[in-house]
């Protein structure tokens, strides 16, 4: 149960970034604590190191693609950061929305408190 609580807590708690996909849309990304990272069932994420996107995705991915599953062990060896997107949208969008963000950079000094 204290890990649940922790985690509501990292949730409430983490920092806003907005990051800019491939096809120049914003998105909001809240900071994850990576040393606790633990995946919701309908949200996606971004694992990065530094300003580099090295897997998105969501459990979906991990559970129906062998290949995004290896994705993300490696992502997760090698990361630095990991954000959840804000507002996931229709699950109709998400495979576009994967592919924006894969191709994805942190914006500039565009950071919410």
């Amino acid at each position: 149960m204290a890990g649940i609580e922790n985690r509501i807590v990292t949730h409430a708690f983490g920092r806003q970034i907005s990051w800019q996909g491939r096809s120049g849309r914003a998105y909001s990304l809240v900071s994850e604590n990576l040393e606790h990272f633990a995946m919701g069932d309908a949200e996606l994420y971004l694992i990065a190191k530094g300003n580099h996107v090295l897997w998105v995705g969501s459990t979906d991915e991990l559970v129906g693609d062998p290949l995004s599953r290896s994705r993300c062990r490696l992502a997760l060896d090698c990361a630095d950061r990991v954000f959840r997107l804000l507002s996931p949208g229709a699950a109709a969008e998400r495979l576009s929305t994967i592919w924006d963000l894969e191709g994805a950079e942190p914006v500039a000094g565009a950071q919410a408190a």
